[in-house]
């Protein structure tokens, strides 16, 4: 059994309501090696480790632990098995010291009595093998986010784990709480733990990771050593796209985009914007009657600058101009006020409200206008509503119908809807085709066309995952990698290869055009 793998996983299904989430699930990790689980969102990451913890039960597949069958129950019961799952968000309780997080649910006993001593004693010692020095006696809230992430990793070796998943654990750290966090992660693979490392910033896979596998479609779609598959390769492989010529930074061609229109005024001017933990270093600009796209891996701060600009979240680096004046909205109402328009990634989450109409929806955020003292004007509604039901075609049985009731494109509609019915400058657009069926995607992408043709005034900055999308739907394209605009390409002379260069490699700082 030696030489046998750790774990292994092979044609793990799961269906939720119908929806397949996993079709063909394969993992399989080798003793005292850290191995990289990639894909975008939807891909199945997160079903299959749900699968393997213990949080869902797979509806077929096969589940081995150090060549033995097993079936965790709850992620406690897979813990008590030998396996950790450390979340992107620490999982543990703030007010309660370092020790007692340490040993939560399975704490030393001296009678009926906790054995304090005994369990800071050991504590101290766990933190002492992950490199941290703390008092074992101070609240987890007292200290730095890297050193709760290594109070969350001595938590687990406690349980003498021989597999830890890591879920993006260095999207809070700094440079050099990253380097600490590596070192600890060197040292645990030479006592032979096994990590699964779920991140989608590449510079670290490559220098932490063994191997890797990627799932697609919630298949696993490639599995190997992470030295034989290159950065173009991993990523064309997580896209789906097989690119014939592949360009390197030094040989592609970089054109400067010429505006739609070349009187056309600026609109937004970004520059040098942080926000958040993912976007670092991100500029731009966007002109009237102009679509600006931004393509980027999942996790390079894509969304976090459209918050950011629209002011859904913090701004903590740069400026941004709004028509030639200075734009520093401090929440989404100001954004709204100032002409600008957001549509989610998540429209379940963060967008709709889908237990009330598609006509509450639409006018969620421009009450204002269909209202007299305070009371909605009903008709007034009904009249604005009806425009977009008939522009936008959706097909429901009634303006008062339940979003929820409807299918994915005629959701997504509705919540562009909104977003036009507030009659924008700048409409935000983040991955505004996702989860909708191809006839609702040309729609979608239709009317964003028509949009800028129509109103000369009006520009639209998009962001998506699908490169076909982005080149053709854009005049520009932006993209971020790590955080940083790494590059600004001409839409229409970009190949799909050039643009996945950039996007897994990213190019020299100083080639980025931002104009």
């Amino acid at each position: 059994m030696e030489n046998a793998p750790l774990l292994r996983m092979a044609g793990v299904k799961k269906a939720f309501a119908g929806t397949i989430a996993l079709s063909q699930g394969d993992l399989t990790v080798q003793r005292g090696e850290v191995h990289a689980l990639m894909g975008q969102n939807g891909a199945g990451k997160s079903t299959l480790i749900k699968a393997l913890t213990g949080v869902v039960a797979p509806d077929a597949g096969t589940i081995e632990l150090d060549g033995v069958p097993v079936a965790f129950r709850s992620p406690h019961d897979a813990q008590r098995g030998g396996v950790s799952p450390i979340y992107q968000e620490i999982n543990l309780v703030g007010l309660r010291t370092i020790a007692e997080n340490v040993f939560l649910g399975k704490e030393l006993r001296r009678g009926p009595f906790l054995a304090r001593r005994a369990m800071e004693e050991q504590a101290a010692e766990l933190l002492r093998r992950v490199g941290v020095d703390a008092d074992p006696r101070l609240p987890l809230d007292a200290v730095s986010t890297a050193t709760q992430q290594m109070v969350a990793i001595a938590r687990a070796l406690s349980f003498e784990s021989r597999l830890l998943i890591m879920d993006e654990p260095t999207s809070s750290l700094h440079d050099r709480e990253v380097d600490t966090l590596f070192e600890v992660i060197s040292g645990l693979r030479d006592d032979g733990v096994s990590v699964v490392f779920v991140s989608h910033k590449l510079d670290e896979l490559y220098r932490i990771c063994d191997a890797v596998t990627i799932l697609r479609d919630g298949r696993t779609v490639r599995s190997g050593s992470l030295r034989e598959i290159s950065r173009i390769e991993l990523v064309s492989t997580m896209l789906g796209r097989a690119p014939e010529t592949i360009e390197t930074a030094g040989q592609t061609a970089f054109v400067r985009a010429g505006n739609p229109d070349a009187s056309a005024p600026v609109l937004l001017d970004v520059r040098n914007v942080a926000s958040g933990d993912l976007c670092r270093d991100a500029s731009f600009t966007l002109h009237a009657g102009e679509v600006v796209g931004v393509a980027g891996l999942l996790g390079s701060g894509r969304s976090e600058l459209a918050g950011a600009v629209y002011g859904a979240q913090p701004r903590t680096a740069g400026d941004v101009e709004l028509d030639g004046a200075e734009h520093t909205p401090r929440s989404a109402r100001d954004g709204l006020r100032a002409g600008l328009a957001l549509t989610p990634e998540d429209r379940k989450v963060t967008g709709l409200v889908g237990q009330m109409s598609i006509a509450e929806n639409v006018t969620l955020s421009i009450l204002d206008r269909v209202s007299r003292w305070g009371v909605v004007d009903e008709k007034a509604e009904a009249e604005l509503v009806g425009r977009y039901v008939k522009r936008l075609g959706i097909k429901a049985s009634g303006q008062d119908q339940p979003v929820d009731q409807l299918s994915g494109g005629n959701q997504q509609k509705v919540l562009l809807a909104r977003s036009l019915a507030s009659t924008p400058r700048v409409l935000i657009l983040d991955e505004p085709t996702r989860g909708v069926d191809v006839g609702a995607k040309q729609e979608i992408q239709r009317l964003v066309s028509e949009l800028v043709a129509e109103k000369k005034d009006v520009g639209v900055l998009m962001i998506s995952s699908e490169m076909e999308e982005i080149i053709e739907g854009s005049n520009r394209i932006m993209v971020m990698r790590d955080g940083v605009t790494v590059a600004f390409l001409d839409a229409g002379s970009v190949t799909n290869g050039q643009l996945m260069m950039y996007m897994a490699s990213g190019g020299a700082r100083e080639s980025a055009e931002v104009a």
